[in-house]
């Protein structure tokens, strides 16, 4: 190669480091924007039993074991050293909500349940009632139709049929098993 390639071929180089890296700042900033913009999305946790107040109103001190079970469900936190201790635990992770957190321990004395105690638990209409903020943010659509509304879907004079339709063909299907049993 010439010397005078050699020198273009360097200026073209320093040129191309040169807007390579004035670009590097004008995407680092560009992705910033992008970042500070766009915010990942968050799950929803949901960990343990959600009791309502209605299933704490149905407990009653002498119940079996069985008894609560069909009424709370299976204990999330059941002790090898505390066997007459249940522990109902509910948790709930929302974005841009404070963590709810509610706890009901149950105490047995031998089969039967003693006494329990826990936090003030929600009703399940006031419980669904935070769960579905961003629905009542939406208007209520009308469930009633109009008469005008109605006068859209005139319906058409019924066709009636020339000839009546044919019975379908009667299908033989061969026995499943064989005469000579």
């Amino acid at each position: 190669m010439s010397r005078q390639h050699t020198h273009g071929f360097r200026i073209i180089l320093a040129a191309a480091a040169c807007a390579s890296l004035a670009a590097c700042g004008t995407v680092d900033g560009v992705s910033t924007r992008i970042a500070s913009s766009i915010t990942p999305y968050r799950v929803e946790v949901v960990q343990g039993n959600f009791v309502s107040r209605e299933q704490v109103e149905a407990l009653r001190p002498g119940m079996t074991r069985q008894q609560v079970r069909d009424v709370l469900g299976t204990p999330l936190l059941t002790s090898v050293f505390h066997s007459d201790r249940w522990d109902y635990v509910f948790t709930l992770k929302r974005q841009g909500v404070e963590p709810q957190a509610r706890r009901l321990t149950l105490f047995f004395k031998g089969a039967e349940l003693e006494r329990f105690e826990g936090d003030t638990m929600p009703s399940e209409a006031e419980f669904v009632a935070t769960l579905d903020k961003a629905a009542r943010k939406r208007p209520i659509p009308v469930l009633e139709a109009s008469d005008a509304a109605l006068g859209k879907f005139q319906s058409a004079p019924a066709i009636t049929p020339a000839e009546p339709a044919e019975p379908p063909p009667a299908v033989n299907y061969p026995p499943l098993e064989s005469p000579s049993r």
